[in-house]
């Protein structure tokens, strides 16, 4: 099933949220992801809500729905790259603050990726859904998605961020990691084609025993 990224943009006001809801139920709904719409649903109120709260109504926002490999996607842009969202305590009888306590409740991971002119604030559901590549995301790839994490972070076109790269972006970043791996290693007299081959027969031999 193709599940095309789709965005709109919208006015951060309190009666927005109510259509917000309802256009990612028939989303959801068309994608076969019927199961993550009341998840996704509260991120959107949440996510939308610290908008209101902290950046202010009436800002302009944009919400995007995409997949992210196995992972539904949901990002909220606005503009403002000074108010970051963060977690705080909140006691029983506060009216607030729970926003991004309950998206790190019931979200695998999110985060905040601080661009020129905005700001995005995403979170990420697991669907159960096989990898683009039909690849189960075993311990190689979760170490090697750790290390992209944190390079990403100091990547030259990556910009200042927080929480976890974007296919797009770990790609970029896995890039900049192979180039200075390159330098690393002529820098200390290694053939750094020799390197190659055999990091690439390597990944040969475990995609073939994965496969038998």
């Amino acid at each position: 099933m193709v599940r095309t990224p789709w965005t709109v943009e919208f006015t951060a006001l309190e009666e927005e949220v109510a259509v917000l809801r309802r256009r990612v139920r028939e989303h959801l709904g068309s994608w076969g992801l019927r199961d993550l719409v009341d998840e996704a649903q509260l991120c959107v109120s949440e996510l939308v809500a610290n908008v209101i709260t902290h950046v202010g109504v009436g800002t302009p926002t944009t919400l995007a729905v995409l997949m992210n490999g196995a992972c539904l996607r949901i990002e909220v842009h606005d503009p403002d790259t000074r108010a970051l969202p963060s977690l705080v305590t909140a006691d029983i009888e506060s009216e607030g603050g729970r926003g991004m306590t309950l998206v790190e409740a019931i979200t695998d991971r999110w985060g905040v990726q601080l661009l020129a002119d905005r700001k995005v604030t995403w979170c990420e559901l697991a669907t159960g859904l096989p990898s683009p590549g039909g690849q189960d995301e075993g311990p190689r790839v979760t170490r090697a998605e750790a290390v992209l994490d944190l390079y990403g972070a100091a990547g030259p076109k990556l910009g200042s961020r927080l929480g976890r790269l974007s296919i797009t972006e770990g790609e970029e970043a896995a890039i900049f990691l192979i180039t200075d791996l390159l330098h690393w290693l002529r820098a200390h007299g290694r053939d750094a084609d020799d390197v190659l081959d055999r990091a690439q027969m390597r990944f040969e031999t475990q995609v073939s025993e994965v496969g038998s």
